[in-house]
Parts: C-alpha cells; structure tokens; sequence
C-alpha cells in the first residue's frame, strides 16, 4: 500500500481550515475545494492548489479528506457530484464531518462499488483544537486504512481506530452526548450555588481538580460565568449532534433519558434566531429563563 502525498481537502471552514494547514506544515500536497471558493484562496499562499470544482479537486487524489456541514451535504458532494467516479481507483475517502452512523455506512458502501476505500473519521476538539493540532480522531473502517492515513491524523491531531465503518461517527455521537448532558449539569451547578448565595466562580475553582473537574467545567463553566457564548460549537450543531444520537439509539433499542432532556433545551434555545447560532454553553440561558430571577449573568 502506497503512502499518502497526495490529499484533497473538501470544505474550509473554521475546522476545516486550520486542519488543511496542518497537512501542508507536514508536507502533504494538498488541493482545497470549498463550496464559497474565497473560503480556500488563503491557503494557496501557504502552497496548497485551490480547485474550481470539487470533481476537479480529486483527479489526481491519494487521499480526499471532506469535513462539511452536515449529512445532506455530505452526500450530495461525495455521491451527487459522483467523486468516486472522478478519483483515481483505490482512493482514500475519509469523511471527518459529523454524520449519522448509517448514512457512513450508506457512503462507504456506495464508495466501494466505485472502487474507493473509506474511513469515517469525526473529530472532537473544536476550533481551538483544529487550529492546535491537537483534535481527538475517532476512525470507523478497515485497519489497514486506518494505518495508511496515521500520518494525516498525526498532522491533525490524535487518531484511534475503534472499529468497523460507523463506530467512528457513532463514538463522535458518544462524545457528544456527554458534552450535552455535562453542559447541563455544569450548569445547574453553578446556578445552584449562585442561587443558594455562593460564590459560583469560587465553587469552580474549588471542585476543580476533584471527581467532577472536566474540560466542560473548566472552558464552558467559564463562558457561563462571563455570559460569553460567542460560538465554537454552536447550539444548533449540538441540537444536530443529540437528534443523532438519539437516532442512533432508536435503531439499537435503547432509551436515553438523559440526551433526551437535554435535547428539550438545546431544541428550545435553536428555534429561536437570537440563541441558535450561540456557543453551546449558552444551554445556561434555558436553565436561566425557567428560573428568573436567578442567572450567573455578571
């Protein structure tokens, strides 16, 4: 199995981007398509190709990495646009978007007839971990895949290979869950000591460290604090995130309750314009508004 030098990167976005810089930084030649093309242009300073076309991009490709919106989008770029048919035979197809688990196994399927291999590979982390290098890679696919694209993983941040096409997108929906639910339970947290006439930025900075620490705690519980939901991830890609997993469940006879309260809020907060598009930890403003007066609000 030949290395990978080669490497199509499909979707620049505030994670794709600084992913697709890291690939250069390591040496990869690497072709960039966006759907709004000034979104990619940047990068051709940085020696990437920037293509017109997404068909163009994969012509020459040994690996086409594609990190986009959502599962409609994915597979009208990946299927709609045919890509399996425009990539040379035995291509790489990694799709490190957040998808449902049966819809990476519908693509990878589809993919393989046209004679392409592929990996669904989420990622976890956010903005600060694409632009750090440092983002959690959960791979579905076959083993000798998954070594083959090590060193592009390496260059993004950590991979893991956690079994069969669909186990890295339904580990991702894992991940969320328990960033949904923590989110909420953070915040009850501080809004209860703020409540009960605490200090809830000293209450922070107490259990830190302990049983409950946690990177919500520590990142989140502090925009909660500062009121401050300029967004990573957003409530509206959270909202998605928890309808998928719930999907997810549904199909393996399972009942959530948890994820299912926890969708309730994020639901409420994304039907609104003002608050969809709000960093995640903005779950506090649900919480906070069926409890007025109380509120962390500085």
């Amino acid at each position: 199995m030949k290395d990978i030098r080669k490497v199509t990167f499909l979707g620049t976005g505030i994670m794709g981007f600084p992913m697709a810089q890291h690939l250069l930084e390591a040496g990869f030649e690497v072709t960039a398509w966006n759907r709004t093309k000034e979104k990619a242009e940047p990068l051709a300073s940085q020696g990437a190709t920037i293509a017109d076309s997404a068909e163009e991009a994969v012509r020459k490709a040994d690996a086409v990495i594609a990190i986009l919106e959502n599962g409609p989008v994915v597979t009208e770029i990946l299927l709609g646009r045919e890509l399996g048919q425009h990539a040379p035979a035995d291509t790489l197809f990694i799709d490190m978007s957040s998808i449902p688990p049966s819809l990476a196994r519908d693509h990878a399927a589809k993919l393989q007839v046209a004679g392409q291999r592929y990996l669904d590979a989420p990622v976890s982390g956010g903005q600060g971990g694409a632009e750090a290098g440092t983002l959690a890679i959960m791979v579905g696919g076959e083993a000798a895949d998954m070594a083959q694209a090590e060193p592009l993983f390496s260059a993004m941040g950590r991979g893991r290979h956690v079994g069969p096409v669909g186990c890295g997108q339904l580990t991702k929906l894992a991940n969320q869950a328990i960033v949904g639910i923590t989110i909420g339970a953070v915040s009850e947290a501080l809004l209860l000591v703020k409540a009960g006439g605490g200090d809830p930025a000293a209450a922070r900075e107490a259990i830190a460290g302990g049983f409950a620490d946690s990177r919500i705690l520590q990142v989140h519980g502090e925009r909660m604090l500062k009121h401050d939901f300029q967004p990573g991830g957003t409530v509206a890609i959270q909202l998605k995130d928890l309808d998928n997993i719930l999907q997810a469940a549904r199909e393996a006879g399972l009942r959530l309750p948890f994820t299912e309260c926890a969708r309730e809020g994020f639901a409420e907060l994304a039907a609104k314009p003002e608050t969809a598009k709000l960093d995640h930890a903005a779950l506090l403003l649900w919480l906070e508004s069926m409890n007025e007066p109380h509120s962390l609000k500085p």
